[in-house]
């Protein structure tokens, strides 16, 4: 197999309440390998966690491989293919001129996803999509390390 074959990662952001405590999963594969990644914060949004998801996918690339990333998230497909750079022209504000949600996660974005050849793909969430399914239970279990995390904080 080449070394120039392109890691496919899937992504998913979860949260409990919007905001509240939310997770994010990321399911990375590359020439026969797989690697998972998880994660969560205690008051967060959907969105955010889609976003972060992302994030620490690219983080964890070693070397700048191309890659292809499945998402679930609209709001993460369209907004780096679509919106992001009329949002980086008008000085990080929405058509309606108000300032961007997010503005800093999708600023790491950016720059993450600048250092990739990237294509972006989305996917319907919860159709049985492999690496969807694998990505969302990760975020769940996020979410729900965030949430023992908090239970312990309590009890002592």
């Amino acid at each position: 197999m080449s070394e120039t074959r392109k890691v496919e990662i899937h992504t998913d952001g979860a949260c409990s309440g919007n905001p509240g405590p939310g997770g994010w999963g990321a399911v990375l594969r590359w020439n026969g390998h797989c690697k998972e990644l998880w994660g969560g914060e205690p008051a967060t949004t959907n969105n955010r966690m889609e976003l972060r998801a992302v994030i620490e996918a690219l983080r964890a690339l070693r070397r700048a491989v191309p890659v292809a990333i499945y998402t679930d998230s609209q709001y993460v497909q369209k907004g780096i293919t679509e919106w992001l750079p009329q949002w980086k022209r008008r000085g990080w504000r929405t058509a309606a001129g108000k300032p961007v949600a997010n503005q800093d996660l999708w600023q790491e974005l950016d720059a993450l996803a600048a250092r990739f050849p990237v294509e972006w793909h989305w996917v319907r969430g919860h159709s049985g999509d492999e690496g969807n399914e694998r990505a969302d239970e990760l975020a769940r279990r996020g979410i729900e390390e965030v949430r023992r995390g908090a239970a312990e904080t309590q009890e002592k």
